[in-house]
């Protein structure tokens, strides 16, 4: 029987493990809206897919440079979208409620060049394979591009990824045109066949299922910014789709500080080029960050950009515990720290303004966009 003194401690315990879940805070998120759309030429389809993005200034210049100001910002997020049939417009937007603080956060960690994707020591990748996994949540949000890369599933008929991969930051990478999503689906069994149940265990070909791209949403930080080295911070797109895909989505918040993450830890799967065929899933710790990215020793290879970057926190409204994407993976690059040439793998967090575009481009309106 448990005496009362060591009953009390017990509860207390718990009482205390419970407050100390890692839950999901309510964020203030400004408001990005349009302020005016003008029409573009129809686009080219010329640019070069696994593009490699250079520091076109060192260190001290990234040290030197001023935090970006309203005006910056209101450029970085205004935005393109390319529709079905090539054509193209410019957005500028206008931003309501944003609070600078924070923007300062260790600026002067961009500097270098995005590679191939890097495997730091010990693989730690896991390749999902068995079906009770790769067709169930959250493994089954993560879908694959057309033109190399992955994406994943955030309403309906949205997929959050990488503005690389579908723009070089001058053109509309070959294969961008006919743009498609693909998703896993279930061998069919054949007919006159049965499968056995030691066969139905065994891993099998994925085969997938295509939907077209009806228009995408790319910022003009990325467009441009490579020409002022802010590029890799705004490395994110939103694909449109045809039609709705009916299949489970995983929900956009703020990225919460290093600090805040459960564990310290970021997850994230992609179709890996080595891995033909496979999905890749890893998670690790992050290591650094600064106001835009998060940097990380995540094991990846190409064919992984664009995967969402989640993590699991407990939602005290809801009362259970919830998945959101929080960044999108970018690629590698080399960031000089306390004098140190040192590499990392990069994801782009998703900060308030940028939870307020991307939501905006999901929902069309920027009151359902409030609570990152």
């Amino acid at each position: 029987m448990v005496q009362v003194p060591t009953l009390v401690i017990l509860l207390c315990c718990i009482k205390h493990a419970i407050m100390l879940k890692p839950e999901w805070q309510k964020t203030h998120v400004p408001a990005v809206y349009p302020k005016a759309t003008v029409t573009l030429e129809n686009a080219h389809f010329d640019g070069k897919a696994n593009l490699k993005v250079t520091s076109l200034c060192g260190l001290d210049c990234h040290k030197r440079a001023p935090l970006p100001t309203y005006e910056n910002l209101r450029e970085y997020l205004s935005y393109e979208t390319l529709y079905l049939n090539g054509n193209r417009t410019f957005t500028d937007v206008d931003i309501r409620g944003f609070i600078a603080a924070g923007l300062g956060n260790e600026q002067n960690h961009r500097n270098g060049v995005r590679t191939k994707r890097q495997i730091f020591g010990l693989d730690a990748r896991f390749s999902i394979s068995a079906k009770n996994f790769l067709f169930n949540y959250p493994f089954s949000t993560s879908v694959k591009i057309s033109t190399g890369c992955t994406g994943t599933l955030v309403s309906e008929k949205h997929v959050l990824t990488a503005a690389h991969c579908i723009h070089d930051g001058k053109n509309y990478v070959k294969g961008a045109q006919r743009m498609k999503v693909g998703f896993f689906k279930p061998k069919q069994r054949e007919k006159g066949r049965t499968i056995n149940h030691i066969n139905s265990l065994l891993p099998e070909k994925p085969r997938f299922h295509w939907i077209r791209v009806k228009r995408t949403y790319i910022p003009k930080g990325w467009i441009k910014g490579l020409a002022n080295d802010i590029g890799m911070d705004y490395d994110y797109a939103i694909l449109e789709l045809k039609r709705p895909h009916k299949k489970p989505f995983m929900k956009i918040g703020v990225t919460p500080p290093r600090g805040k993450l459960p564990g310290g830890r970021i997850h994230f799967s992609g179709f890996d080029n080595d891995r033909p065929g496979d999905l890749v899933y890893r998670f690790c710790l992050v290591k650094d960050e600064t106001y835009d990215l998060l940097y990380q020793h995540c094991d990846a290879q190409p064919g992984a950009s664009g995967s969402g970057v989640y993590i699991r926190m407990w939602n005290r409204q809801i009362r259970k515990w919830e998945r959101k994407v929080i960044g999108i993976f970018s690629g590698h690059q080399w960031v000089d720290k306390n004098g140190v040439q040192q590499d990392y793998n990069v994801a782009v967090r998703i900060t308030p303004l940028k939870y307020a575009q991307i939501c905006f481009w999901i929902k069309g309106n920027y009151v359902d966009c409030r609570d990152g």
